[in-house]
C-alpha cells in the first residue's frame, strides 16, 4: 500500500462509513491504516438505491433530469422538479431504500469527530453536534470567523432529535434479532470479547467477508475493503464487492476494515444504543452565512474552513455524474471551487471517499 499517512484529510460520510474509517486507523496493523484525520458524520435513517430511486420516479413520471432537489420533511419524501413539487409518503421510499440499512442503530454517526444534520433545528439551520476536543476547537474558530450564525438548540428540538434516533434504534435491534434468530449474522453488533475478535478476524479472508456479510445483504458498499486492500483484487464497479485474484498469504485486511463485521467495543461501545446522541461535548444549531441548502450549508463551511486555515490537506467531497443526474461521484479535492459546486445531500449511496482515496493512492 502507498504511505499517505502523513497527508490529513477530512472525511464526510454517513455512520456506517464513519465507523469503517475508524475500524481502518484502530486496525491500523491490519489494514495499513489510511490518512483520515477528521471525521464529518451525517444523520442518516437509511441511504437509497441509485437504480431503484431513477425506477421509482420513472414510474411516477419524474425524470431525474428535470429534479432539483430532493428533501424529506414531515414524515414526506419531496421531490422538487423544474414544475412542480411532489410529496410521497415515506413508507413508498422502501421499494428503492437499501436493505442493510435496517441493521444500522446509528442515526447521529457517533464516531465521528463532529456530527451534522437538520433534525432538531429550525429550518435552514443543522444541528451539530460535538463530540472531541479537536473539533470543538475548529467549530469554535469557524463561529468566531463570522461564516456561521450559532443559536442554542432548544428542549424541543433537543426532544425530536432523541425521538428520532431511539426509533432508528429501537426499530432496527428488532431488525436484527430477527436476523439473528433466522441464522443470519449480524456480526457489528455482537458482543465479542477482543481477544475472541482477533482470533476470529486472523482466520478471515475476502471469502469470509462474501459469506458474513456480503451475500447476507449486510454489505453497505463503503469501499473500505477495495481500498484497504493490498494487492488491488477486490473491486467495486456498479455492484457488491468481487475478487478478482487470489487473496495474500496471512492478509485479514478487507476483513477488520468492513463496519459489518466484528467491531471492538472500544470502538463501538456495548452501551451505545441507550444513548439516542451518543457521547458529545456540545450540541447546538448553525446556519452558514454563505450558503443555503436543506441543511443550512454547514458541512461546505466545515470543509472550507479546513482547507482555509491549512488544517487538513484534502477533503472527501461527493459530487455529481455529469453524465448522470443525481448519481453520486466520490472525489478527493482541495480545490474550493469543487467543494462549493458538490454542496447538497444526494441520497444516493456511494462508495464513499475510500475510493477517491485509492485512487489517489494509485498515483503514487
Amino acid at each position: 500500500m502507498i504511505d499517505m499517512i502523513n497527508e490529513k484529510i477530512a472525511m464526510v460520510g454517513t455512520p456506517c462509513q464513519i465507523l469503517a474509517g475508524s475500524k481502518i486507523n484502530y486496525y491500523e496493523k491490519e489494514t495499513g491504516g489510511s490518512s483520515i484525520d477528521l471525521k464529518i458524520g451525517l444523520f442518516c435513517m437509511e441511504n437509497f438505491s441509485y437504480t431503484y430511486l431513477k425506477m421509482f420516479l420513472q414510474e411516477k413520471n419524474i425524470q431525474l433530469n428535470d429534479v432539483k432537489e430532493f428533501r424529506i420533511e414531515n414524515n414526506k419524501f419531496k421531490v422538487f422538479s423544474n414544475d412542480d413539487v411532489y410529496e410521497f409518503p415515506i413508507s413508498q421510499t422502501n421499494s428503492f431504500k437499501r436493505k442493510n440499512c435496517d441493521i444500522c442503530t446509528d442515526y447521529t454517526s457517533n464516531l465521528a469527530d463532529i456530527s451534522v444534520g437538520s433534525v432538531g433545528s429550525s429550518k435552514r439551520y443543522s444541528t451539530v453536534i460535538i463530540r472531541t476536543q479537536k473539533a470543538k476547537k475548529i467549530m469554535d474558530d469557524l463561529i468566531k470567523s463570522g461564516a456561521v450564525l450559532k443559536k442554542d438548540i432548544d428542549q424541543k428540538g433537543l426532544s425530536l432529535l432523541e425521538r428520532v434516533s431511539n426509533k432508528k434504534i429501537t426499530t432496527n435491534l428488532g431488525n436484527i434479532e430477527k436476523r439473528e434468530n433466522n441464522a443470519h449474522p449480524v456480526l457489528y453488533k455482537r458482543k465479542t470479547p477482543d481477544n475472541e475478535i482477533e482470533e476470529l478476524a486472523n482466520d478471515c479472508q475476502f471469502d469470509c467477508l462474501n459469506a458474513d456479510v456480503i451475500k447476507e445483504g449486510a454489505c453497505v458498499l463503503c469501499g473500505a475493503c477495495e481500498f484497504v486492500c493490498p494487492i488491488d483484487i477486490i473491486q467495486i464497479n456498479e455492484r457488491k464487492p468481487i475478487k478478482k485474484g487470489k487473496c495474500q498469504d496471512d492478509c485479514h485486511a478487507c476483513y477488520y476494515a468492513c463496519p459489518r463485521t466484528f467491531t471492538t467495543n472500544k470502538l463501538l461501545p456495548q452501551n451505545i444504543d441507550s444513548k439516542a446522541v451518543g457521547n458529545y461535548l456540545d450540541i447546538y444549531s448553525l446556519k452558514s452565512n454563505n450558503f443555503t441548502g436543506q441543511d443550512g450549508g454547514i458541512v461546505t463551511e466545515i470543509l472550507l474552513h479546513l482547507l482555509d486555515k491549512d488544517i487538513t490537506d484534502n477533503v472527501f467531497i461527493v459530487g455529481e455524474d455529469e453524465n448522470n443526474p443525481w448519481k453520486p461521484l466520490p472525489k478527493l479535492t482541495n480545490d474550493r471551487d469543487e467543494v462549493i459546486k458538490a454542496k447538497g445531500t444526494k441520497y444516493s449511496t456511494v462508495p464513499i471517499g475510500f475510493k477517491a482515496l485509492k485512487k489517489e493512492k494509485i498515483k503514487y
